[in-house]
């Protein structure tokens, strides 16, 4: 027999601002002692150089943490111009220096390079999987990575302010699988110089906020209180972008035995606008979600059943 999981179930969301200097997976674990949570996962990975949004996943939350994870996300930073570092921020050695400092109008020029669907090459120190091995336990070993570049989404980079000579200080919104610091090694090298990102900070995942987060010590604070609990943000929160089905209770049963649902009666009471063949949906009854499904052959195909 296996071991029953220990702690509480309990599900839903929980944004966490991550503090400087700790990893995600400690920040998570760190959260689900504090909350008591039977299970918790992360989304979108910080670097302990960063801060900002973390979104915790508790329970069944957990299982739409791919859909927010291809979610629009913000960030700050801060590009220290004119040395170049082996991890592309603060944590690395110097590898390179330059004499040359940016102007504003030569870096409001240069950002339209950086917009759009552009290629990019993952720093040496990343998670990018090369022969079985992360690049980062390459690298600690001296040994260069091939990493080949990547078609990825830039969907804003404006420069925000230029506090001094050696730094300027930008915000961009991205889609998924965009590192900063390879924005800010690559803009640098466009503007004829060398830069790392000296500070990061995340302002949103999807529908996460900063404005949404709490911090460890509040965190600790709270403790299991019920003031905790009404922090949660629902599941489906994650979903947004995603349209949902409501199902009656019968329809919704079928689902969460793995059965399919005909869309006929689920369409003659609720128009499916903005539904094709191949989507996935959020099945909803009572006001809860049921399963994440696709819409296949004239059936609503459960994908991921919700024991909520």
């Amino acid at each position: 027999m296996g071991r029953s999981r220990k702690g509480a179930p309990i599900h839903g969301w929980l944004i966490i601002d991550k503090p400087l200097g700790i990893s995600s997976s400690a920040v998570v674990g760190k959260a689900q002692r504090l909350i008591g949570a039977a299970k918790a996962g992360h989304c979108g990975t910080l670097d302990p150089l960063a801060t900002g949004v973390l979104p915790l996943a508790l329970g069944e939350a957990t299982k739409t943490t791919a859909y927010a994870m291809n979610s629009v996300k913000s960030y700050r930073f801060k590009i220290r111009w004119g040395e170049a570092r082996s991890t592309d921020d603060a944590e690395g050695e110097v590898i390179e220096t330059s004499d040359r400092r940016p102007a504003e109008d030569a870096i409001i020029a240069a950002l339209g390079a950086f917009i759009g669907d552009i290629e990019q090459t993952p720093p040496q120190f990343s998670a990018i999987k090369i022969n079985g091995q992360r690049a980062y336990q390459l690298a600690r070993a001296n040994r260069t990575a091939d990493i080949k570049p990547r078609q990825v989404r830039v969907n804003t980079f404006d420069l925000i302010g230029m506090p001094d000579a050696d730094h300027g200080e930008f915000e961009v919104t991205s889609g998924k699988g965009v590192y900063m610091r390879s924005l800010a090694r690559d803009l640098a090298r466009k503007l004829g110089t060398v830069g790392y990102i000296s500070e990061l900070r995340r302002t949103r995942v999807g529908p996460f906020t900063e404005e949404m987060a709490i911090s460890l010590e509040k965190l600790e604070a709270l403790g299991h209180s019920p003031q905790l609990l009404d922090l949660l943000l629902p599941v489906e929160t994650a979903l947004d972008d995603i349209p949902a089905l409501a199902l009656t209770e019968a329809e919704a049963c079928s689902l969460r035995y793995g059965q399919p649902v005909p869309v006929l009666p689920v369409a003659s009471r609720v128009p499916l606008e903005n539904v094709d063949q191949g989507d996935i949906v959020c099945a909803m009854a009572g006001g809860k979600p049921v399963a994440m499904a696709r819409i296949m052959g004239g059936e609503i195909r459960p994908l991921r059943v919700f024991n909520l």
